[in-house]
């Protein structure tokens, strides 16, 4: 197996000035980009869950991190916004602390902190179990937070 050849520092520069040039650009724009760029039923999903979530959160930050995933944040990470293929997956920083009643997380069920939502062509949300997944992520980065303060 053949190793790829190392990058040189010209390449690295070049990478690396890319990177602080997207994170220039504003994130809502990059996620609106995003959006278009799909221009099928990911992109619709995409945009409805960010609805949901603005809705459910008015304070969620919008963010854009490792070249291309939105990102949404109170208090640190809520959850990503990963479109594939066949899916668009919403995977929550520390989903697996929080309550789920309705069993929205559907991927990712395996992990001590991560847990997933995987969409798929068609599929309806549950907008009020949802909300609620929103605030709960939100509530637990704030009390998070505060923990760590006071250590």
């Amino acid at each position: 197996m053949k190793k790829a050849p190392a990058k040189t520092a010209a390449a690295k520069s070049k990478t690396f000035a890319a990177a602080k040039a997207e994170q220039a650009i504003d994130p809502a724009r990059l996620i609106d980009a995003r959006i278009d760029e799909l221009d099928d039923w990911r992109g619709e999903m995409l945009a409805r869950v960010r609805t949901l979530i603005h809705e459910a959160n008015p304070e969620i930050v919008e963010e854009w991190k490792w070249r291309g995933v939105p990102v949404w944040s109170h208090a640190g990470i809520i959850c990503t916004g990963e479109t594939y293929k066949n899916v668009v997956k919403l995977t929550f920083a520390k989903g697996a602390s929080l309550p789920d009643p309705t069993r929205l997380f559907n991927s990712s069920l395996d992990g001590n902190a991560r847990r997933a939502i995987d969409l798929h062509e068609g599929d309806k949300i549950d907008v009020k179990a949802f909300k609620t997944l929103i605030r709960a992520a939100g509530a637990l980065n704030i009390a998070s937070s505060k923990q760590k303060k006071r250590a």
